[in-house]
């Protein structure tokens, strides 16, 4: 089943279980596709939905952090919710031991020898990792690794 197939029925289980928490998630992701298509002038493949899916979280994460910052724990919990039906999308995270076995690889097939290399290990290695690591963590990886 496609990955609009599988939001679609997610959509219509929440709606019959009446979980307004989850209908909306999956409305915004929903409409979040939709509009990624719009201005794509195509249909997303599965990549391009990964991408989604992880700027999505990503936003949700930052979310969360500024409600916390500004006491607002009934929108925290909210920001929550929807985070974990998004991550319900994402394939499955990668290990430690095989994140930083990517990065060894990216990192000698970039031929990257300091960290002014880190946008090149970055570029090969992002499209492979998209939705199986955070972005962030990554990058911070990269950076000690190159330092070191």
């Amino acid at each position: 089943m496609s990955f609009k197939g599988k939001v679609d029925q997610g959509m219509i289980q929440a709606l019959k279980a009446k979980d307004t928490i989850r209908v909306s998630a999956l409305r915004m992701l929903k409409s979040g596709l939709h509009n990624r298509e719009i201005d794509l002038k195509r249909e997303l493949d599965e990549p391009e939905f990964l991408q989604l899916l992880s700027s999505m979280v990503k936003q949700r994460k930052d979310s969360i952090e500024q409600f916390e910052k500004g006491g607002r724990a009934d929108l925290v919990e909210k920001e929550k919710a929807e985070l974990a039906v998004i991550e319900e999308f994402l394939p499955s995270q990668l290990s430690e031991a095989d994140l930083d076995a990517a990065i060894a690889e990216a990192v000698r097939e970039s031929g990257a020898a300091g960290i002014r290399d880190m946008g090149k290990v970055m570029k090969v290695l992002m499209p492979r990792l998209t939705g199986r690591a955070d972005g962030k963590m990554v990058g911070d990886k990269v950076k000690a690794r190159l330092s070191a």
